[in-house]
């Protein structure tokens, strides 16, 4: 099929590579090149401080047996790169998570995450597979389960301690572990230190967790395996139980099982946290994207039924109640914080606005939000008609002494010119023009998740 103007609405935005799977169609659907390219094109002025890579990754499948029955977290992983160094875009690369051989064999390669810990760049998913090695320019270097080290799965959301230099993560894996779920510490070296079972009800899909001084906090909502779903052919088998309770457990982090403390919630989901903290009263902040409900039907992916928006929790060990406020109802997802305010206070964070029905042909994305928690005041930066910023992605200001002293780095679609770019936004001042903008020798498509990784994490090789 060809590029086609959508008879439907009023828009002069196209329709690009149309596909009943709307998951498959637009900038979500794969590209077929893996691409090189240098000294790329730059408007503005990259700041000094920014010496490393911008990576992200997301599913880009070859093929797809069945389109009907495709869901979008399924397909091999590709991530894309940008180095920078100098005040320079040095290079682009786009790369398949696994090599030729594996992808003919049928391997399934980490889709979902990609970021830099212990010296290794790592891509990583959800529910199963160990994580996949990256070299320094993107050549995938096949599965690492830390160093022989992980008994079981791994998750694409581990949250980093700076004070002990451990990542912490909660695990699912379907079909494997039936009643229970994972949490695994990894230590600095890169080694596998922590792994207790969890027991758990129904195989929900636990996406992400948080991490504070005292607690790692397991989000068991309402998201579980579904044989109906699964016996009608689809591959991705969860669903919305209207039945099944919810609850939040904080599991202390030197603690066993018997050690959660689980507290009810109101019926929801949530794929991915802000930020959470310890109050000095004894109560954990949570900040969340939160769904009233979600996958109740849609079988393609998550987003053509509900929306999520910016929650607070109030988690109360003693009376075991969570409470919750509405920080901001626009639709919105992929938030990202200051990382230097990890498991501490924070006062902002920043997500993607997002948009839903026909908008899944043209832009999923709108205008990168800065929420202020405190006040409840927000700013947008607006992209421009057609246009929109996909997960922000916070790097501190070398010299920044504010929570907001930083830059905002994300990948900016075009619609109407069906390009990519790399933009580099001021988050003091994320209302206003962007600091610099990379033009991409190709489109990225609407992926996960990525990470600034500097070169002092993870050096060139």
């Amino acid at each position: 099929m060809t590029d086609t103007l959508d008879p439907d609405t009023t828009t002069d935005l196209p329709i690009r590579r149309p596909h009943d799977n709307p998951y498959l169609a637009g900038n979500l659907a794969p590209v077929t090149e893996e691409l090189t390219a240098f000294d790329l094109p730059t408007t503005g002025e990259i700041p000094a401080d920014l010496e490393g890579r911008w990576l992200r990754n997301g599913p880009n499948p070859e093929s797809v047996d069945d389109p009907a029955k495709h869901h979008w977290f399924l397909g091999t992983g590709m991530v894309h790169g940008v180095r920078l160094r100098g005040g320079r875009a040095e290079w682009y690369r786009n790369r398949f998570v696994l090599d030729a051989a594996d992808r003919a064999a049928g391997l399934f390669g980490a889709n979902t995450n990609v970021g830099g810990f212990a010296g290794t760049t790592w891509a990583m998913v959800e529910g199963g597979q160990p994580p996949v090695e990256l070299g320094y320019e993107l050549e995938p270097k096949g599965f690492n389960p830390f160093h022989g080290t992980l008994d079981g799965p791994f998750t694409a959301h581990p949250k980093y301690d700076p004070s002990t230099r451990e990542l912490h993560s909660v695990n699912y894996h379907w079909p494997d572990l039936i009643d229970h779920v994972n949490y695994t510490v990894v230590g600095g070296d890169g080694r596998v230190t922590k792994n207790l079972a969890i027991p758990v009800s129904d195989m929900p899909m636990i996406h992400d967790m948080s991490l504070t001084d005292k607690y790692a906090v397991i989000y068991d909502l309402s998201v579980t395996v579904n044989l109906d779903v699964l016996t009608a052919g689809y591959a991705f088998p969860f669903k919305w139980d209207p039945d099944r309770p919810c609850r939040v457990g904080l599991l202390p982090r030197d603690g066993g099982a018997d050690d959660i403390i689980w507290c009810d919630v109101d019926p929801c989901y949530v794929f991915h946290p802000l930020n959470a903290y310890d109050a000095a009263d004894g109560t954990v902040v949570v900040d969340v994207c939160r769904y009233d409900a979600i996958m109740i039907d849609e079988r393609h992916g998550p987003f053509g039924e509900n929306l999520s928006t910016l929650d607070r929790w109030v988690i109360d060990p003693v009376a075991r109640k969570v409470s919750e406020t509405r920080i901001d109802d626009r639709p919105q997802e992929f938030p990202r914080h200051n990382p230097r305010y990890g498991l501490k206070q924070h006062r902002y964070g920043y997500t993607s606005e997002f948009t839903t029905g026909d908008a899944y042909n043209r832009n999923i994305h709108g205008a990168i939000l800065k929420i202020d928690t405190e006040t409840g005041s927000s700013s947008a930066h607006e992209f421009g008609h057609g246009r929109g910023g996909a997960e922000p992605v916070f790097v501190p200001k070398a010299d920044g002494t504010t929570e907001d002293a930083g830059w905002i780095l994300t990948v900016v679609y075009d619609a109407i010119t069906d390009s990519s770019e790399l933009q580099i936004l001021d988050a003091e001042d994320i209302a206003g023009p962007e600091v610099a903008s990379i033009q991409l020798p190709q489109r990225v498509p609407f992926g996960f998740h990525g990470n600034w990784v500097p070169d002092s994490s993870v050096a060139p090789s």
